[in-house]
């Protein structure tokens, strides 16, 4: 099994609070004397070392200098920095619309050699067609209630999922079946869709798995959307947030965990049959010529 994301960055805050408090109750200091030597309420004091409201930068020098611990300022505050970019609130980060949002990634993606992704609730977004990316990108916008440029972030999204094409990358992508069955858009976007991933999955940088709904005993079950880049980083999807784990151990974890949903998924043959039964079961869609010819 794999570890909560959203628990592992609670953790890490955690962590931080405890070193804080650690350091007042070494120097002598109640909450009360801490909170007056800073200028402060004594109930501020009192969520930072509970995790209930992160320091900033400020903060911890004032705390480390009142406490007499100036030394440990800097590996306080470099790791606070560290946990408030691994637990990234998807309204921060959309904030300035879902387009730049998408902008975002560009050096990620280019710097990456080797891809994973599995996704349990929709179309990995390198695989993305516009009309699709269009609907899904438009209804997370209203539910995270931010400014809706969803027609100028698919296109940005389509213009990202080119580097699929570029030498020098390899992509393993896993899905749940179910994916193909929940419809985003029109019968057409998603007819246009599940064409479009029938013709990704025959390129040579790209290996398209599906796990089929009816798999009997498995040994894992639907995991949250995450996306491992190289052997450094696993970026977890969450409905709040994006979660970045980089610690080690973490990390190979979730390739555990991949491995693990790869190995019982279907490829090739099988798992185009199933794309283009999913095509056939949408109601008045126009069939891609490429799901026509799959079978």
């Amino acid at each position: 099994m794999t570890v909560s994301p959203s628990s592992s960055a609670q953790a890490a805050r955690d962590s931080v609070a405890r070193q804080l408090r650690a350091l007042r109750q070494d120097a002598g200091l109640t909450i009360v004397e801490l909170a007056g030597n800073c200028g402060w309420s004594h109930s501020k004091v009192s969520r930072i070392e509970n995790s209930r409201t992160p320091p900033s930068a400020a903060d911890i020098v004032a705390w480390c200098r009142r406490c007499g611990a100036e030394d440990r300022t800097r590996d306080l505050v470099a790791l606070s920095r560290d946990v408030e970019s691994m637990y990234q609130d998807w309204r921060k980060k959309a904030r300035a619309g879902l387009r730049q949002l998408q902008d975002s990634y560009l050096q990620l993606f280019q710097s990456t050699r080797l891809f994973r992704v599995y996704s349990p609730t929709a179309i990995p977004g390198l695989l993305q067609t516009e009309g699709y990316a269009r609907a899904l990108l438009s209804g997370n916008a209203q539910m995270l209630g931010i400014p809706d440029d969803s027609a100028e972030a698919a296109s940005a999204r389509a213009e990202r999922s080119q580097v699929i094409h570029h030498a020098g990358h390899r992509f393993v992508f896993v899905i749940e079946e179910a994916v193909l069955r929940y419809q985003l858009g029109s019968s057409d976007d998603m007819a246009a869709q599940l064409g479009h991933l029938l013709t990704a999955g025959a390129l040579p940088a790209v290996s398209l798995g599906v796990i089929p709904m009816a798999t009997p005993s498995r040994r894992l079950w639907p995991q949250e959307v995450f996306h491992i880049y190289d052997d450094t980083l696993v970026s977890v999807e969450l409905l709040s947030a994006q979660v970045n784990i980089t610690q080690p151990s973490e990390v190979a974890l979730y390739e555990k965990a991949f491995e693990e949903l790869r190995s019982m998924a279907l490829y090739g043959p099988a798992a185009r049959t199933l794309i283009v039964e999913a095509i056939e079961a949408l109601p008045d869609a126009q069939v891609p010529g490429a799901a026509r010819t799959a079978h």
